[in-house]
Formats: C-alpha cells, structure tokens, sequence
C-alpha cells in the first residue's frame, strides 16, 4: 500500500456529506477533493506518520501533509491555480478534530478501509498460487468488520462451514455460535468487548483441502495478511493459537508456550500470541485469563 493506491481510493470514497459543511452545497462530482482537506490529512497521518500542516488559500485554511520533508497534498487539486507552501504551520491533529471533523474523519476512514480490503480480496479471488490445495468462497470477503479495529484477531484458516458462509463471525452454517466462539466471549467479557463486534482475519485465505497444506498457503498468503493488517492499521493484534502465531512472528520458537502471552512488535504491529479457544485444548480458557487480565488496562 502507498499513498498513490490511498489516493486512488479516497476518489472512490468522497461524497457530499464529507465536505466541510460550511461549503458544502459547492461540492459536485467533477471537484471530489472539494473540502476534504482536513480529513484527508489525517488519514494521510495515520498511515504515513510525519506532520499535519496548514496555509491559507485564497483567505481559506488547507491542509496537507509533510512527510520527510516531502509535501503531500492530495487534495490541492481543489484549486485551479499553483499552491504557495512556504508560510506552512504545523498543526497538532488534535486541535483539527472537533466534533464534526472527526464525525466526518471516521465516515471517511471507514469507508476508505472498506475499499483497500475490497482490492486485497480481488488479489485473493484472482490469485492461482494454491488453486489446486484450496477451495475460494466466491463472493467473499476475507476480513470481518468490526465496530473498530484496534483490536484484531487473526485466525489460522477459513472453516468450511464458517463464517464466510454463514456470514456471521464465529457462527456456523446453522445460526449456532461454535464453541470456540463461546470460549473466546467469555475472555472478552474480561476487556469488556464483543468478540462478533471485533475484526478478525485468517493466516490462509481459502479453505485448504487437507491440513497438510496449510504451511505452503500460509506462505504464499503472507503478504496478502500483511497487506491488510497494514489497512487495519490496529493497535494490537491477537493472534489465536500456535498457526498464525508462527506466521506472523519473525523469529523461530521452539515451544508455544515460550511465547505465549507476550507482546511483540513485528513490522510496527503489537503481537499478542493466545492460546487457541477451541475447548478441546485444556488450556483454551483457564490458560488466556491471566493473559486477558493483564491487557484489559491497556487496551
């Protein structure tokens, strides 16, 4: 993901309701950027970092971005005339987030994550590098949407039965929650948190024939996983049992239990190991409390 891939699907994603309401009614489709400015920038920030900057335009605040030392102003095409940046002011993002800024900021967001995934999972759907190994769910998506995605589970691989076919996160094909889904609840209950409400992905990204072959999709699958991690951009990711635990950490372990419960940044991401909820492991439950415990003041 750059940010020539955010811009191109920002353009998707801009609609009347998101310009600044002071000049709303001027918005059309030939001038999408049209009071974006702001939002814009803070997205731009929360993906790329650097500073959030502000000039006047014609009387008119703008903002961009500066990154490296590198203008980025994806919005400027707004303007039909050259843009003078050298009277710029660094603006602390929390002073542009008032109440409608940020109402506006989280509708854009949202839908911009939306759109990206929605590129990843055409990549999944086209892709013939494990099409012998796997079954595809056609019309699929890949990663459920939670309410927010500072938290994110990743799971080993789709269940043939699961929720890309009941389209109902921890669900089966009948309507009934599977008992990992129970277990998993009953340690969320302990952060307070919904686990149908929370985003969650898989290590592999169809439904492998036999579980043989789940080492060689996982690898061909990684940079696909890494790809949407790096949209959901979460604060923290929980990574259910050994499987995806392996994929994603980049150094070898010999036992789970070694890493299990410890936090590790990978790749700017937190990494959280959890034993896997499945009951049928002894430690599915009285295994993650104390891990639960410890993270329920942090997250």
């Amino acid at each position: 993901m750059n940010i020539e891939n955010i811009q191109k699907a920002l353009l998707e994603c801009y609609s009347k309701d998101l310009c600044y309401p002071k000049v709303q009614d001027d918005w059309n489709d030939n001038n999408k950027c049209f009071g974006m400015c702001a939002i814009t920038s803070l997205i731009i920030n929360d993906y790329f970092g650097g500073v959030i900057c502000k000039i006047y335009v014609d009387g008119i605040s703008h903002y961009f971005n500066l990154i490296e030392d590198k203008i980025i102003d994806l919005t400027s095409s707004q303007f039909n005339h050259e843009m003078d940046y050298k009277d710029y002011q660094i603006i602390d993002r929390k002073n542009i987030l008032t109440e409608d800024t940020k109402n506006r900021y989280k509708i854009l967001k949202a839908r911009l994550v939306k759109e990206l995934l929605k590129q990843v999972d055409e990549k999944v759907y086209s892709c013939k590098s494990c099409s012998e190994l796997v079954d595809k769910f056609p019309n699929a998506a890949t990663v459920f949407l939670g309410k927010d995605n500072d938290i994110v589970l990743v799971g080993e691989a789709p269940a043939n039965n699961g929720w890309r076919k009941s389209h109902k996160l921890w669900t089966d094909v009948n309507d009934k929650v599977l008992p990992s889904g129970v277990v998993l609840q009953k340690l969320f209950d302990i952060i307070d948190r919904d686990i149908f409400e929370t985003t969650f992905l898989e290590s592999v990204k169809c439904y492998p024939h036999e579980r043989k072959n789940l080492k060689t999709c996982s690898s061909n699958c990684k940079s696909i996983m890494l790809e949407q991690l790096r949209i959901l951009n979460p604060k923290l990711v929980i990574t259910l049992g050994e499987f995806p635990t392996r994929n994603l950490l980049n150094f070898k372990f010999n036992k789970f239990s070694e890493v299990v419960g410890n936090i590790y940044e990978i790749n700017g991401y937190k990494i959280l190991p959890i034993y896997h909820p499945s009951p049928i492991s002894p430690k599915s439950y009285k295994g993650n409390v104390p891990i639960f415990n410890k993270i329920v003041s942090k997250y």
